[in-house]
C-alpha cells in the first residue's frame, strides 16, 4: 500500500518549487531503485552511488588515476614496505555526533576485506589490522603491497562506525550512519521507489578542488531526492518540463531530441566508459568447450555491438576494446588483433565444426528492461543463428536474469549459457578489479571459468613493484584471458547523462557524485 501511494505522490514530489534556488531539492532519476543500503554487502551501482553519498573513504581516486588521502592527513611505510601506518585528520565525525575513531576504520576495513577483491588480496598480505590510539591505525604484512593506497582509494573501502562494521559482510547493515557529506534520510526511504538525503553540516571537507573520488567534497545543494521512473519517455519528459534535474540515464535513443530540449544539458560526464562483455557460463555445455569459445572470436564485430545501441552517435562508443577501460593506465591492445582484424563468419563457422559443436542448446537471457543489453543481444542471436548453433532466446527482465546467472545447473534445469551485461569502468582499470575475468573456478564471477594461470598473473600483478611492471602484467593478463575466454569484450560505451542547464559543476565521473553540483 505504501509503495503505491508513493507512486501516485510522484508527480507533486517532482512539482516544481517556488523557494529559493539554491534551497531547492536537487530531484534525480536513478539508475535503477534503491533497494539495499550496504554497499559492502551488495556490488549495484545504485548502492555505490548511496554509498559515496553516506559514507566516506581514507583515500580518493581523482580522474586521472592518482590516489590521494581523503579522511586520512597521510600515512607512513617502514623501509621494508610491510607496516603502513595512517593518521586521520581532523573533523571527521559520524552523522550521529560521534567522532570517527581509528577503531572504526580498522573494522571497516577489515569488514570490506571481506568481500571486495583488492580487500581480499590486501587480507590475503596482511598480519594485522589494528588501531593504535583514536587517530592512528596500522596495517602489518607478510609480503609487500604495492596496490594498498588503490585498494583504499577506488574500491568503495567505506568507513563505518566500528558497531555497524561488525556486522558480517554476509549480511545487510541495518543502518546507513556515515561521515560522508550527506545524511541518508531513511523515513523518506521506500525500497525500490524512491530515498532521499540532507546535506550533512558537520561535514568538513578537504580544502581543495573535487576531482571523482579525491578532493572538497562541498555540498551546494541541501537535500538530494532520488524518485524511480523505469519509463524511459516519461522520465526524459519529467526532465525537459523542469519536473526533476538530472536523468542518471536517459535512452540512447532518446538523446538527440533531449539535445535540441529548452534548458535541457546532455553530456558525457564519465571519462572511464563501460565496458560490455558477452557473460560465458564455463560449467556447462556448450561453453565448456574451450575450442568453441575461441571459435566466435573471428565473427565477433564490437563495431557493430555498439552500433545496435549508439546509432550514428559514434562518440558514444570506443572499438576495439580489450579487458582494461581505455586512457586509463592498463589499458593494452595485446593480443587484440582476434577481434580488431578483418570479421570472418566462415571461418568462424569452420572453427565452431572442428570444435566437436553438437548441437547443444545455447540459452541466451536477454533483459528486456535494460535496453543496452537487449538490442545487443539481438545482435548476438541474429550471429549466432548464422553460425548454425542452437539459440534458445530467453527474453525476461534484468532482475530476473541476476536471480537465473546464479544457477549452475544444466539448461535443463534452469541454467543458462550466456547473457551481456556491463562492468563498473573504475572496476575494469585493472587486473585486480576486473571480476569479469577472474579464473577461481566455483569462487569466480557468474560463469565460473577456472584459470590457474591467470589467477597467477593476477596475484603477480598485486605483487609488481612498479608502473611498468604492472603494466606488463596486464598485457599478459588479456592475451591470456583472450585464448581462454573468461567472457568476450564487446567494446566500451560512453553513457550520456541528462540535467537541467541550471545545474552546474557535476564532478566528471564513472557515476553520479553529488558534492561541488550548484544551482546557476
Amino acid at each position: 500500500m505504501r509503495r503505491r501511494d508513493l507512486l501516485k505522490a510522484a508527480p507533486a514530489l517532482m512539482a516544481p518549487s517556488l523557494v529559493h534556488a539554491q534551497a531547492r531539492p536537487l530531484r534525480y532519476i536513478p539508475n535503477a531503485g534503491l533497494s539495499a543500503i550496504d554497499p559492502i554487502w551488495t556490488t549495484a551501482l545504485v548502492a555505490t552511488i548511496h554509498g559515496y553519498m553516506v559514507f566516506d573513504t581514507l583515500y580518493g581516486l581523482d580522474d586521472a588515476g592518482q590516489v590521494h588521502p581523503q579522511m586520512c592527513a597521510g600515512h607512513e611505510v617502514s623501509a621494508d614496505g610491510l607496516t603502513w601506518t595512517f593518521t586521520l585528520r581532523d573533523g571527521l565525525v559520524f552523522h550521529d555526533g560521534e567522532k570517527v575513531l581509528a577503531k572504526d576504520c580498522a573494522q571497516s576495513i577489515r569488514r570490506w576485506c571481506s568481500r571486495d577483491s583488492f580487500g581480499q588480496a590486501l587480507m590475503a598480505a596482511a598480519h594485522e589490522i589494528e588501531a593504535l590510539d583514536d587517530r592512528r591505525f596500522r596495517i602489518r604484512l607478510k609480503k609487500p603491497f604495492s596496490q594498498m593506497l588503490y585498494g583504499l582509494g577506488a574500491r568503495g573501502c567505506f568507513m563505518m562506525p566500528e558497531r555497524t562494521a561488525n556486522t558480517p559482510g554476509t549480511e545487510q547493515i541495518k543502518e546507513a550512519i556515515g561521515s560522508g557529506p550527506f545524511r541518508f534520510l531513511r523515513e523518506a526511504w521506500v525500497s525500490g521507489v524512491s530515498a532521499a538525503y540532507a546535506r550533512f553540516d558537520g561535514y568538513v571537507p578537504r580544502q581543495e578542488p573535487p576531482s571523482f573520488l579525491a578532493g572538497g567534497k562541498a555540498v551546494n545543494i541541501p537535500r538530494v531526492e532520488w524518485v524511480v521512473q523505469p519509463d524511459a519517455a516519461t522520465a526524459a519528459a519529467a526532465l525537459q518540463k523542469g519536473e526533476v534535474d538530472w536523468l542518471e540515464v536517459p535512452l540512447i535513443d532518446l538523446c538527440p531530441m533531449l539535445r535540441k530540449s529548452p534548458g535541457v544539458t546532455v553530456a558525457v560526464n564519465d571519462p572511464f566508459g563501460w565496458p560490455l562483455v558477452l557473460a560465458l557460463n564455463h560449467s556447462q555445455p556448450p561453453f565448456n568447450n574451450p575450442k568453441l569459445r575461441r571459435a566466435l572470436l573471428p565473427a565477433i564485430d564490437q563495431a557493430q555491438f555498439l552500433a545496435s545501441v549508439i546509432g550514428d552517435q559514434s562518440d558514444l562508443g570506443r572499438a576495439p576494446s580489450g579487458y582494461f577501460v581505455e586512457s586509463q593506465p592498463m589499458a593494452s591492445h595485446a593480443g587484440l588483433e582476434v577481434l580488431s582484424g578483418p570479421r570472418d563468419e566462415a571461418l568462424a563457422k569452420r572453427l565452431i565444426q572442428e570444435s566437436g559443436y553438437a548441437g547443444e542448446k545455447i540459452v541466451m537471457l536477454a533483459a528486456t528492461d535494460r535496453l543496452v543489453y537487449s538490442q545487443m543481444m539481438q545482435v548476438a542471436r541474429d550471429l549466432f543463428t548464422r553460425l548454425g548453433l542452437n539459440v534458445d532466446f530467453q527474453p525476461m527482465d534484468w532482475g530476473s536474469i541476476v536471480a537465473r546467472r546464479t544457477n549452475r545447473e544444466p539448461v535443463a534445469q534452469g541454467g543458462w549459457s550466456c547473457f551481456i551485461t556491463q562492468i563498473e569502468g573504475v572496476a575494469a582499470s585493472t587486473p585486480g578489479g576486473n571480476f569479469s575475468i577472474r579464473g577461481s573456478g566455483a569462487k569466480a564471477w557468474f560463469g565460473w571459468p577456472d584459470d590457474p594461470d591467470l589467477e597467477r598473473l593476477r596475484t603477480a600483478w598485486f605483487d609488481a613493484p612498479d608502473l611498468a611492471s604492472q603494466k606488463a602484467i596486464a598485457a599478459q593478463v588479456q592475451m591470456r584471458a583472450l585464448e581462454t575466454l573468461p567472457c568476450i569484450p564487446l567494446g566500451q560505451l560512453f553513457q550520456p547523462t541528462a540535467f537541467r542547464s541550471d545545474i552546474k559543476d557535476i564532478v566528471k565521473a564513472a557515476f553520479p557524485l553529488f558534492w561541488g553540483v550548484r544551482r546557476a
